[in-house]
This record gives C-alpha cells, sequence and structure tokens, in this order.
C-alpha cells in the first residue's frame, strides 16, 4: 500500500497524550506503522556521558502510530489523504481543499 504519511510532512496529533499538538514527521517505519514527530510522544532517556557530549537525561521523541496522526492542509486543519492520477504520475492530495499536498 502507498505511504499517506512521509519524512518531512507536517502533522497534527489526533489521540493520545500530546493530541492537538503538530510537528515534522523525523522519520517513518511503515513495517511497524510508527512516526517520529519532532516535539511529540518526548520522554527521557538517560544518556552516559562521551568524549564529545556531555551525558544527563535527555528528552527524546518516541514512535507514535500513524493513526494517531494526520496531515495538516494549507488552512492548518488536519485531513485524510487521497491519492489520484495526474497525467502518469499516482501524487497524494488533501481530501478537505483537493490540493496536491507533492509538488
Amino acid at each position: 500500500m502507498a505511504a499517506k504519511l512521509r519524512k518531512g510532512d507536517k502533522v497534527v496529533v489526533l489521540a493520545g497524550k500530546d493530541k492537538g499538538k503538530s510537528g515534522t514527521i523525523a522519520s517513518v517505519d511503515p513495517k511497524a506503522g510508527k512516526a517520529v514527530v519532532d516535539g511529540v510522544n518526548m520522554a527521557i532517556r538517560h544518556q552516559r556521558q562521551t568524549q564529545t557530549s556531555q551525558g544527563g537525561r535527555m528528552p527524546k521523541a518516541m514512535p507514535i502510530d500513524l493513526s494517531n496522526l494526520a496531515i495538516v492542509d494549507k488552512n492548518g486543519k488536519p485531513t485524510r489523504v487521497g491519492f489520484k492520477m495526474e497525467g502518469d504520475k499516482k501524487v497524494r492530495y488533501a481530501k478537505t481543499t483537493g490540493d496536491v499536498i507533492d509538488a
């Protein structure tokens, strides 16, 4: 199945402790159905000190399920993603506005 959400997409969280927060997708794991979003689902991880970096308690973005994310359209509202053919290319578009997401 084609990926509805990709790295670099601006998304909003629909459910969970971070409901309503928005951010940019840093990475996607399609096999697990999860994505890492900057500033969302943060957890504290203890980091050992190295020669190059200071140790301590570091906040880290943890993966969140793709079903709890929705892409943001040009109006700033969460929307579903659809696919349509433009010429001989398959492109993603926002269902609410009909605008193409991929340029």
